[in-house]
């Protein structure tokens, strides 16, 4: 068959005993730039490899001996603050939570933590590994959330929390001005 022929594929229709497929959804840093606010050097996902809508996300962390943290922690002996794998855990959570707002509704909202429970850190992450987080929904309310988390290096649990955050509006409205006592 030559480049120019195609070939027509019949596709089953959809019954109740063949279930439609959704396709996995991925996003790349540049996606994941215009979904969470975080920058350089504190976005902790390179890319997102899987998304369930509500449900949970799989991201990816490359950890490179060039980040800023293994300067002091530690010099001779470079580890990942454990409290960073927990934030790349939030973010990925952050992540799948706007992903279900327009991009106009996202601009003037931010994702806070309300709460981190039973963080535990089984492993070191040092300089080179690659970091698979996987967010779980465990209860979704319209602003708020909680999740659980597991970040893995080769198979291996390296961190696991449960979490949960709240949707805030990105801008504070100002108090309302209260008069200064004045002398007469």
């Amino acid at each position: 068959m030559s480049d120019t022929e195609t070939t027509a594929v019949a596709e089953a229709p959809a019954t109740e005993t063949t279930p439609v497929v959704t396709p996995k959804q991925t996003l790349d840093i540049t996606e994941i730039m215009a979904i969470i606010p975080h920058r350089y050097p504190f976005l902790l996902i390179d890319r997102v490899i899987e998304v369930e809508p509500r449900v949970r996300i799989v991201a990816i962390k490359n950890v490179s001996m060039n980040e800023p943290q293994f300067q002091g922690h530690f010099p001779d002996f470079p580890i990942m603050p454990g409290v960073m794998t927990i934030e790349a855990m939030a973010q990925a959570g952050a992540a799948l939570m706007l992903t279900e707002y327009s991009q106009e509704d996202r601009a003037d909202k931010l994702i806070f933590f309300t709460g981190i429970e039973n963080a535990r850190f089984r492993r070191p992450v040092t300089p080179g590994d690659q970091v698979r987080i996987e967010v779980k929904v465990i209860q979704w309310r319209s602003r708020a959330v909680k999740m659980e988390g597991s970040a893995t290096v080769d198979g291996k649990v390296v961190c696991d929390a449960t979490f949960s955050a709240q949707l805030v509006p990105r801008r504070r409205e100002a108090a309302p001005a209260t008069k200064s006592p004045t002398a007469e």
